[in-house]
This record gives C-alpha cells, structure tokens and sequence, in this order.
C-alpha cells in the first residue's frame, strides 16, 4: 500500500522536475517544451496573466510563465504529499494537502506576477518628476516632442526611458506619434502616465502650448511623490512604534518602579 501511495509524488515530482529542468538544447526537450507552451498557449487567461506581463515588458513570456507556474505547483504537492503521507499515514489527509499546497503554490506565483507589476508601476511613477523635467527642458530648446523623447531614450537609464523606447519603436514601425503614446498610457497602466499622455496628446492635436502643461504635470508629479513619502514616513513612524511600546517603555517603567518596590519591601519587613 506505500508504496502504490509513494507513486502519486513521485508522478507529480517528476513532471514537475522535467518542466522545470529539462535542457533546451537537445532535440527532444525542444521537442517537449515546445508541445508544452503550445499546449499553455491555448489556456484560457482568466487571471489576465497577459496583460500583466505586457505591462512589465514580457508579453512574449506568457507560456514560459505557465509552465514554470505548472512546475512549481506540481513540485510542491509532491513534496507536501510525501511528507504529509510519511508522518499521517493517511493518503486521504495527504492528497487533501497536497491539493492545497498545489493551489497554493500556484496562486502565489500569480500573487508575484502583480507585485512585480505594482513594483514596476511604482519605479515607473518616481522616475516620472525627473524624465518630465528633462523633457520640458528638451522641448523649450527646441526639439520636437518626438526628438524629446527620442533623446531621453538615448541619454537616460531606468524603466521610464525604456518605455520612451518602446513609444519610439513603435513609430518608426509606421505608427502615428499619438497612438503609440496612447499604447504607453494603456501598457503602464498609472494614473500619472495616463495623465501627462492625454494631456500630451490634447496638446498637440490642438495646437496647446506644451511646454505650460508640461510644467503644470512636473509641479503635480514633484507633489504626488512628496505626498506618496510622507505617507511612507508616516507608515514607518507607526512601525518603529511598536518596539518603543512593547519593549522600551515597559523597561523604562520597570527602572522607575524598582526603587520604589525595594524600599516597600524594606518597609514590609
């Protein structure tokens, strides 16, 4: 009976190992894995798992991120079944474990997915004052909003430049200049992107004078990211209250009470 037991984790751990592991340079794993990602590919994406990625730059990942997501799932209940099944003996309690760690697992790699994108969102937005400030500079030079943003592609480094990349590659594709903003405004998904890209747009379709509302997006972005550490130090002044409270304060007390304790005993005796 263990042993017929010991079969399911060894299944699971298998399959889990081989998607994990398996060696793309020979012909049969290429093979293999190119089965699994078509096999992937057609999964419906309930969890918009495809616009996540779009949104961090990894929209061709899609089936790489399912199958490392397979793999994982797999692999843990396979653990967890053994483990569970070694010190239960219950194959009934095993599998009931093994099911949740499975989903578990799986969820978590999907909860990853949208921290990644949440961190990406946010590095973008406190790069945004400074690539604003840039661009506002470039244009009152007299360069054009394209050759702007072309330059600061070129010059500058971080997450925000690359997107100016992406906008520029998508115009010398043979996009125009306003929809590939608009593809910005929808990729990152930011309210402050959204805002400076509209207002981008607005402009230059009507003739508006960009420099003024370029100035007027820096002022609101320099606010919105002194708003945004304000609220972190605020956080973090409630957090460092807790070791004052619980550790500082009840030692303080204690030193004060001590003499006070000493001298009633004197008394008592």
């Amino acid at each position: 009976m263990t042993t017929e037991v010991l079969i399911v984790p060894v299944l699971l751990a298998s399959m889990g190992t081989i998607l994990i592991f398996t060696d793309a340079k020979e012909d049969s794993s290429r093979k293999f894995l190119a089965q699994s990602r078509e096999q992937f590919a057609h999964l419906p994406d309930r969890t918009n798992v495809r616009q996540r990625l779009a949104h961090i730059g990894r929209e061709n990942e899609y089936e790489s991120f399912r199958i490392r997501q397979a793999s994982y799932a797999l692999l843990s209940s396979a653990i967890i079944f053994f483990l569970a099944f070694m010190a239960i003996r219950s194959f009934f309690f095993a599998l009931v474990t093994a099911i949740f760690t499975c989903a578990g697992a799986y969820f978590f790699i999907d909860r990853q997915l949208s921290g990644e994108v949440a961190k990406y969102r946010s590095v973008i937005e406190s790069e945004f004052p400074a690539i604003i400030e840039m661009f506002t500079l470039a244009l009152s030079a007299g360069q054009t909003p394209l050759g702007a943003m072309t330059r600061i592609s070129q010059r500058s480094h971080g997450l925000l430049a690359n997107e100016f990349g992406l906008v520029i590659a998508s115009v010398r594709s043979g996009a125009p200049f306003h929809v590939a903003l608009d593809a910005l405004g929808r990729r990152v998904e930011s309210v402050v992107i959204r805002r400076f890209v509209d207002a981008l747009i607005t402009a230059m379709l009507r003739g508006a004078p960009l420099i003024d509302v370029l100035q007027r997006h820096a002022a609101e972005a320099r606010q919105i990211q002194r708003n945004h550490l304000m609220d972190k130090a605020g956080k973090a002044e409630i957090s460092m209250m807790v070791p004052v409270v619980f550790l500082i304060l009840p030692v303080s007390i204690l030193f004060a009470l001590w003499p006070s304790v000493i001298h009633l005993n004197l008394f008592a005796a």
